[in-house]
Parts: structure tokens; C-alpha cells; sequence
């Protein structure tokens, strides 16, 4: 067991871990599984004057940096180096960030395209095994702020 699948399972979800090729991306990682990217979490780590944070969005969407200013009330938010990430999360491994705020100890945004899904897979803190999970189990005793991450590849850059 993983920090992350250790610390779902002493929440009492109900879930399955996978196993696969390493996967260093959420794309990568839906290959692997052979599913959509609309169903892997694609977390991301961002600094912010508040703290850390987590977004956690589906990995076939890319995160607008401009939403996620708004949504943090800082125009100066920015995503997390990769050492930044090693240094804070050190028993996680590089791409392979849980959307977790209860074990990560951060703040968590959630795009709601992510609550569309029935269920979803994401990183178990490394790159050769996933969890999959109903949507509305992951998130149940999460405390998520619910809020619009990414723009629709059909929406124009300019708002």
C-alpha cells in the first residue's frame, strides 16, 4: 500500500487500486489504463499568498491560470516547481500528485467537469499504480471548493 491508499482506506472508502506502466503524465496514465483522459484527475500543485493548494481537474483539460487567479484571489498564484514538489511532498512521486487535501494537508479546487464523472482514476502517489474511485466517495469528507478551472477548447482565449 501507498501513503495515499493507506490513508483511503483508514477513511473507510471503497476503492481499487490498479497497477500499470509508469505513467509520467494523466494522458500517459489514461493510455495505460486504456480509459478516457476525461477520466484521470490530473492534480496540480500551486502557490499561492494564501499557501499551497491543490487543482485537480481532468487530464485531458489544461488549467487556466486566469481562473485559477480568480479563484484564489490572487493574481500572482503560480503552479509549483518540481523541486518545490519534491521538497513538500517528498513520499510522492513527481506526476503522481493524489487530489487529497486531508493527506496533503492543503486547500483543494475542484473543476466541476470533474463531478460529471460517475467515477474517476487518479495517481496513488506513484507512477506505476492508480486508484479508482467513485467520484462522490473520493469527495465526500474532502473539503473542496467547487470552481471552474479550464476553458472548453471551443471557448475563445479572450472572456
Amino acid at each position: 500500500m501507498t501513503t495515499v491508499t493507506e490513508h483511503l482506506a483508514a477513511r473507510g472508502l471503497q476503492f481499487d487500486v490498479v497497477a500499470h506502466e509508469a505513467a509520467y503524465t494523466s494522458v500517459d496514465e489514461a493510455r495505460a489504463l486504456g480509459i478516457s483522459a476525461d477520466e484521470v484527475l490530473k492534480t496540480l500543485a500551486l502557490a499561492t499568498s494564501q499557501g499551497r493548494v491543490l487543482a485537480v481537474i481532468p487530464g485531458s483539460r489544461r488549467l487556466d491560470m486566469r481562473l485559477v487567479r480568480k479563484a484564489v484571489s490572487d493574481s500572482h498564484a503560480r503552479l509549483l516547481t518540481e523541486e518545490e514538489l519534491e521538497r513538500e511532498f517528498p513520499d510522492i512521486e513527481l506526476g503522481a500528485l493524489p487530489p487529497l487535501g486531508s493527506l496533503l494537508g492543503v486547500p483543494v479546487y475542484v473543476d466541476p467537469e470533474v463531478l460529471a464523472h460517475e467515477t474517476v482514476v487518479f495517481a496513488a502517489g506513484t507512477q506505476r499504480e492508480s486508484v479508482r474511485i467513485r467520484t462522490q466517495e473520493l469527495f465526500r469528507e474532502e473539503e473542496v471548493r467547487v470552481v471552474s478551472l479550464t476553458r472548453h477548447p471551443r471557448e475563445t482565449k479572450e472572456a
